[in-house]
């Protein structure tokens, strides 16, 4: 069986607590929570990671990673060249917080601050890139972490599965992968099932994020993820999913709900 974990920021927006937000998911049958940093408090980097820790394990379950990293600095930038310093700095703390946490994988999305500056070439861009990652991606490696530049629709770098595979071989670090969130895969190159079939042989894909194109859970869409969940069982896929959707059916457990039960059946089809 595939392993589920759940993105907790529909619970926490709703006023959840975490102990309830693990406890919810472990009901559901989720292994774990992946953890937007800014759910834990202002200032993230410095939360109590050991109590928060506790938190989740003492409702039976585990923190698999962090995602959402710089959604809310907007004074961060990855290529911005006056900003990239004080931007690695943020997210070598967030590095040290997603182990001492216990998690696996840290997620980059955050696309409002990874905007192409003006007339840089794509070429100039990979390696401008490929240096501000290179630390990060060594950081990772020391700490067991999987890091990985999460592939936007509305993202002006780094656009589709093709591009953050060519970020990671550039970067070079066995710690520095991509990623596949089916959502935005879903808008801007179609069949997801297809992706996960050409890349994930390669070794270059860490995570996968499970949400329709509407942005919904799965099965609050018509996406086709019986075919999706084929293909990730086809290739071996071994680590936990995470499911994140971003806007509700009902509320944040009825979502996380839909989006568990709508995987199991495709899993319980191919039987």
């Amino acid at each position: 069986m595939l392993e589920y974990t759940l993105c907790n920021e529909l619970l926490a927006e709703e006023g959840t607590d975490l102990g309830a937000q693990a406890r919810i998911a472990r009901d559901l049958g989720y292994v774990g929570l992946e953890l937007a940093p800014y759910t834990l408090g202002p200032a993230p980097e410095e939360a109590d990671a050991r109590a928060i820790r506790k938190t989740v394990e003492d409702a039976g379950m585990r923190i698999t990673g962090l995602h959402w990293l710089l959604s809310h600095y907007p004074d961060a930038s990855i290529t911005d060249p006056a900003r990239q310093a004080a931007t690695r700095s943020r997210l070598l703390r967030l590095l040290d917080l997603c182990a001492a946490l216990g998690g696996e994988v840290i997620v980059h999305g955050s696309p409002a601050n990874r905007r192409r500056p003006p007339g840089m070439s794509d070429a100039d861009l990979v390696a401008s890139l490929a240096e501000f990652f290179a630390p990060l991606a060594a950081r990772a490696g020391e700490l067991g972490l999987s890091y990985c530049i999460e592939p936007l629709a509305e993202a002006e770098t780094i656009g589709d599965v093709g591009e953050g595979a060519a970020l990671v071989r550039a970067v070079g670090h066995p710690a520095f992968r991509t990623m596949i969130d089916c959502s935005a895969a879903g808008q801007v190159e179609p069949p997801v099932a297809d992706l996960i079939r050409r890349w994930v042989p390669e070794g270059v894909i860490g995570h996968i994020h499970a949400n329709d194109t509407n942005r919904g859970a799965p099965g609050m869409g018509t996406d086709p993820f019986h075919n999706t969940v084929a293909a990730l069982i086809e290739t071996g896929w071994s680590r936990p999913i995470g499911i994140e959707p971003f806007r509700t059916l009902v509320d944040a457990r009825v979502t996380a709900a839909t989006g568990i039960a709508t995987l199991r059946a495709c899993e319980g089809a191919l039987r």
